[in-house]
């Protein structure tokens, strides 16, 4: 299903800080995407789609990943 009209440029901006954020995040608690799949009850493909910006996590995949990260929704999504 596609929007009816582009997501504003701030929105893909966000998209993508969520995405580094998230593979930061697993970089520094020394995961592979695989483990943080696992951990979270997830597909690999969907962890690169969301570090890779392709696609928004979900507020429940958000919930999932920032507790198998050991960190708040709040970490998660801050703003840097």
């Amino acid at each position: 299903m596609s929007r009816r009209t582009p997501l504003p440029a701030w929105v893909l901006t966000r998209r993508s800080a969520l995405g580094h954020r998230i593979a930061a995040l697993r970089g520094a608690a020394g995961m592979s995407q695989d483990q943080l799949a696992e951990l979270a009850g997830l597909e690999r493909r969907s962890i690169q789609r969301y570090e890779g910006a392709v696609r928004d996590p979900r507020y429940s995949d958000q919930l999932l990943i920032s507790r198998a990260l050991n960190v708040t929704v709040a970490q998660l999504t801050e703003e840097e």
